[in-house]
């Protein structure tokens, strides 16, 4: 392991998350509050990490970054940008501790949305814009925006992608991983505005409009609103939030087809047509169980705030519209799953993802297969690709490992004295990355009252969430560092 090599890499990023602070310090000189000094001391305190990072490893090639490097580069990238995003909130005031300004920062970077805040409102608008903003940049990635505008990064960039880019089998979509990474945010960035102009029509303004489209594209769930998107009331609003968030919990190369005019992209997709179906089903289930326990009055109601509530748990981005506490306990206990399942591979969203589900599935039918036809020749097929046993072999451990590490966390937080309800949601919700939980974690709470050390669990889950386990475990590994 070159550490020298890894802290000139981290060198580049501390400073990137550095200049990205001015765009809320331009909302706080505009409103003449306070956070000013609180984002000029953390601008300050971030370049001089940068200088100390890049001095140390200066002698380093980037064209020497290896496997282990990689990993290396992109967990600690994420741990970096939520120790230097976290301090205007400790430097403001936000955050009473470090503990809850890196827990904040971490659900912002990772897109889980999870928050300490109780009156977020109270807040000024350069930290509500800066809460966003780390959003926006974990939600396709870090490590992806800097191989899109760090070109000479070179090639130890395929090591990076692969570290960082979510999904069983990350796509490049063109020969070069530094045009991938530029298609892919130029699609992020299309989008983002479309959705922006969108909600200006609704009537938010233009600081609501760019804070929800952060949280939406990223399917993370900031929102600058105590009520979160259920503060407008607008039944506009939720279908356009609804719609882009489905879009982001797509496969962004999907979209990426369908703009070089494939129309037919998205449907030709096994995966995407696996998360639409479970959406729309989803979605029509709960809708009739709110009309027949008479929580809304006319289907137009009960199917707006289900299709919202479910889009919302699936992409793990974690906007909320209504109470779902209220409403009847399989409806709770249909949400529970799908922050397991989450989005699509490639996209911006959380959970085990559709791929995975569908390996499993299609691998364990092939198995009872196998015991029928002992002696036949069976692969495990996805469409028309046949899955190498290495593939299939990766996800089931994956598989394993989520559910493991879901469980270790789980009794863990227990062990910390809370109700196993609010133990088992919050850590389904921050290692899944979608936010909002159950109980003492539900929609309309927050993460405060959490014990520090359930904080830095959970905190980690986030990032295991994130990373996909892999990228951060293989850390673990003692030959990982060894020369």
């Amino acid at each position: 392991m070159k550490l020298r090599l890894v802290a000139r890499v981290l060198a580049l990023l501390s400073a990137m998350i550095s200049i990205f602070m001015f765009w809320p310090l331009f909302w706080a000189f505009l409103d003449g509050t306070p956070d000013v000094k609180a984002f000029s001391v953390s601008i300050a305190i971030g370049f001089l990490i940068a200088a100390f990072l890049y001095i140390w490893g200066r002698q380093d090639s980037f064209q020497d970054i290896g496997i282990r490097e990689a990993f290396a580069v992109v967990t600690l990238s994420w741990v970096t940008a939520s120790i230097i995003g976290g301090l205007p909130y400790l430097l403001n005031g936000t955050a009473a501790t470090f503990t809850d300004a890196f827990f904040e920062a971490m659900s912002g970077f990772t897109t889980t949305g999870a928050s300490i805040l109780t009156n977020i409102e109270a807040e000024p608008r350069g930290i509500l814009f800066w809460r966003d903003l780390t959003h926006w940049l974990g939600g396709m990635g870090i490590i992806v925006l800097s191989l899109a505008i760090l070109p000479f990064i070179g090639v130890g960039g395929m090591e990076l992608y692969k570290a960082e880019v979510p999904g069983p089998i990350p796509e490049k979509m063109t020969p070069r991983i530094q045009q991938t990474a530029l298609l892919l945010w130029g699609v992020y960035i299309f989008l983002s505005a479309l959705q922006s102009i969108l909600l200006l029509f609704g009537g938010m303004n233009l600081f609501d409009a760019l804070t929800h489209t952060f949280g939406t594209m990223a399917t993370a769930g900031f929102s600058p609103k105590n009520a979160s998107v259920a503060h407008y009331g607008s039944a506009y609003i939720d279908w356009v939030i609804t719609i882009f968030m489905f879009l982001a919990g797509s496969n962004f190369a999907l979209h990426y087809h369908f703009l070089q005019g494939k129309w037919d992209a998205w449907w030709k997709d096994g995966e995407f047509r696996v998360y639409f179906s479970i959406t729309t089903c989803c979605t029509f289930i709960i809708t009739i169980l709110l009309l027949r326990k008479g929580i809304y009055s006319n289907i137009f109601e009960a199917l707006r705030y289900a299709a919202f509530q479910v889009v919302s748990i699936i992409t793990t981005t974690g906007f909320v519209t209504a109470d779902y506490e209220l409403w009847p306990i399989f409806t709770q206990f249909l949400l529970l799953i799908l922050m397991f399942i989450g989005g699509c591979a490639g996209s911006t969203s959380g959970g085990i993802k559709n791929l995975r589900i569908m390996v499993l599935v299609r691998h364990a039918y092939t198995e009872l297969y196998r015991l029928l036809h002992p002696k036949a020749i069976i692969h495990t097929k996805i469409g028309d690709r046949t899955l190498s046993k290495e593939i299939v072999g990766s996800i089931t451990a994956f598989f394993l490992l989520y559910i493991g590490l879901f469980t270790l966390a789980t009794l863990l937080m227990t062990g910390l004295g809370l109700d196993l309800v609010s133990a088992i949601s919050s850590v389904a919700a921050t290692l899944g990355n979608i936010g909002p939980g159950l109980a003492i974690v539900g929609p309309t709470k927050n993460y405060a009252l959490i014990p520090d050390i359930g904080k830095w669990i959970l905190s980690f889950c986030m990032l295991l969430g994130r990373l996909e386990l892999y990228t951060v475990l293989i850390l673990c590994v003692p030959a990982t560092w060894r020369r």
